[in-house]
C-alpha cells in the first residue's frame, strides 16, 4: 500500500464529465489499496473570471477580498469531486484549506505555505479496508493570519499538491496535466521531440524557470527542498496504461543515470523584453544606480551585458526583464535618468530567451561553445548570455526562435531516431 496525492488542474476540472473521469482515475488508485488525498484546480477559466469580477468592482481591490472570491473556483470542484466520487462507490470528503488547517503567510494573493497539521485527515483515509477516505482538497490556499482565507498565486495548486505530500509524507505527488510528461522540448516545434522517464529536481527547475510551462517554478523548488518524489502525466491517457511506463518522475540525481545523454531538454520563453542604455559612465556604482531603483521597485532582472568601455569613459549597458514589467521597468529607468546618468533608453520586445538545461554540463565542457557555434552556422545572432552551472541561455531575435530550438536539438542529439518526420 502506498499513500499517494494526486493533482487535477483546470483542464482536467473542466466541467462534470472531465470530473467524473478524475474520479474513475481516483477510484483506479483507491480501489489498489492505497491512501490517496486529491488537490484540485478551479475549473479551466474560472479563476480568470473571478479576478475580472474583483476588477470590475473596483480598481483597488481589498487583497484580504480578492482571495475569498477568486478562492471560491476549486472549493466548487472540490464539492463536486467528492460527490462525483461517491457516485461510485468511493467514500469520500472535501476539506477547505482552514479545516485542515493549512497555514499560510499573511501574503494575500501571493501567500506561502508555512505548515499543515495533517492528523485529522490521515485519520479519515486510513481507517482500513473500504471505508478508508479519499480527502479532497481545493488547491491555491490556505488560511492566514486573522483566519482569513489566503491565495497563493497564479498557478498555486502544484505548490499545494506538493506541500501536502511533503507534510504527509506521501510515497509520490502525482501531477496530471492535458500532457504526458516532460520532453526534451516542446513537440509541438519539434516533432522528434523525446518524452522523458526521469529528470532531475535540479534539471526541471531549471527548465521551469526558463520558459518549459509543465510545472510551476515553487512546486519544484519545494519538492527539491522536501524531498517529494513527483509524476507528471496526462489525465487523458488511457487509464488501464502500466503504471511504470506513464509520465516523468521528478527525483533526485542519485536516481537518474549519470551516462545518459548530456543535455536533457531545450526551452524557449517569449516572456523577455530587452532594455538597452546608452553611453552610461565606466565608474564605481553606476550599474548600482540602474539595478538598484529596479529591485527596490521589485522588478526582476534576468540576463545582464555591459559592453567594453568607449575612449569617451562610457558603456552601454543591456538587461531583460518579464515583459509584462517592462512599462514599469522603463517608468523607474526614466525617473532615475540623472542619477544613472545615460543618454538613450532602447527596448525591444521582439526577443526570445532560448537555454539548454542538463546536469551532464557539469562534467562536461564544450556545451555552451557547441550552442554558440550551431546557432552561428544557421545565422542566429547570439545578443546576450547568463549561465548557471547546468544551464546555458541566450537571448536571440523572436523570428529565429523556432529555427533556434529545432537545430539545437539536433545539434545535442535529442531527436527521437524513431519519430515521423
Amino acid at each position: 500500500m502506498a499513500r499517494i496525492v494526486m493533482k487535477f488542474g483546470g483542464t482536467s476540472m473542466a466541467g462534470i464529465e472531465r470530473i467524473r473521469n478524475v474520479a474513475q482515475r481516483i477510484k483506479h488508485e483507491w480501489g489498489q489499496g492505497n491512501e490517496v488525498a486529491v488537490v484540485v484546480s478551479a475549473m479551466a477559466g474560472e479563476t480568470d473570471r473571478l479576478v475580472n469580477f474583483c476588477r470590475e468592482a473596483s480598481s483597488l481591490y481589498d487583497p484580504r477580498e480578492y482571495d475569498v472570491v477568486v478562492s471560491s473556483g476549486e472549493q466548487v470542484t472540490s464539492g463536486l469531486l467528492a460527490i462525483a466520487l461517491q457516485a461510485i462507490g468511493v467514500p469520500a470528503r472535501s476539506w477547505m484549506g482552514w479545516q485542515l488547517p493549512i497555514r499560510t503567510s499573511d501574503g494575500h494573493a501571493s501567500a506561502r505555505i508555512e505548515d499543515i497539521e495533517t492528523g485529522a485527515l490521515l485519520e479519515s483515509m486510513g481507517e482500513g479496508g473500504d471505508g478508508r477516505e479519499v480527502a479532497v482538497i481545493p488547491g491555491f490556499q490556505g488560511m492566514a493570519l486573522g483566519e482569513r482565507v489566503a491565495t497563493l498565486g497564479r498557478g498555486g495548486s502544484d505548490t499545494s499538491a506538493v506541500a501536502m505530500a511533503a507534510a504527509m509524507k506521501a510515497d509520490r505527488c502525482d501531477i496530471y496535466t492535458d500532457v504526458d510528461g516532460v520532453y526534451t522540448t516542446d513537440p509541438r516545434i519539434v516533432p522528434r521531440a523525446q518524452k522523458l522517464s526521469k529528470v532531475t529536481y535540479e534539471e526541471m527547475l531549471e527548465l521551469a524557470s526558463v520558459g518549459a510551462k509543465v510545472l510551476q517554478t515553487r512546486s519544484v523548488g519545494l519538492a527539491m527542498k522536501e524531498n517529494v518524489r513527483v509524476r507528471v502525466l496526462s489525465s487523458f491517457d488511457d487509464i488501464r496504461d502500466e503504471d511504470g511506463h506513464r509520465g516523468t518522475l521528478i527525483v533526485g540525481e542519485e536516481e537518474v543515470d549519470m551516462e545518459r545523454q548530456l543535455i536533457t531538454g531545450i526551452a524557449h520563453d517569449k516572456n523577455e523584453a530587452k532594455i538597452t542604455l546608452t553611453d552610461v559612465s565606466d565608474r564605481p556604482g553606476a550599474v548600482a544606480a540602474i539595478f538598484s531603483p529596479l529591485a527596490d521597485a521589485n522588478i526582476n532582472v534576468d540576463m545582464i551585458v555591459q559592453n567594453v568601455a568607449h575612449s569617451t569613459g562610457a558603456t552601454d549597458v543591456t538587461f531583460t526583464v518579464p515583459k509584462a514589467e517592462l512599462a514599469r521597468a522603463l517608468d523607474v529607468l526614466e525617473k532615475g535618468k540623472d542619477a544613472i546618468g545615460y543618454s538613450q533608453m532602447i527596448h525591444d520586445t521582439k526577443v526570445t530567451k532560448v537555454s539548454v538545461v542538463g546536469v551532464g554540463m557539469r562534467s562536461h565542457a564544450g556545451v555552451a561553445a557547441a550552442m554558440f557555434k550551431t546557432l552561428g552556422d544557421r545565422g542566429v545572432n547570439i545578443q546576450a548570455i547568463t549561465t548557471s552551472e547546468i544551464k546555458v541561455s541566450v537571448l536571440i531575435e523572436e523570428d529565429y526562435t523556432e529555427l533556434a530550438v529545432r537545430v539545437l536539438h539536433t545539434a545535442y542529439g535529442l531527436d527521437a531516431p524513431d519519430a515521423a518526420e
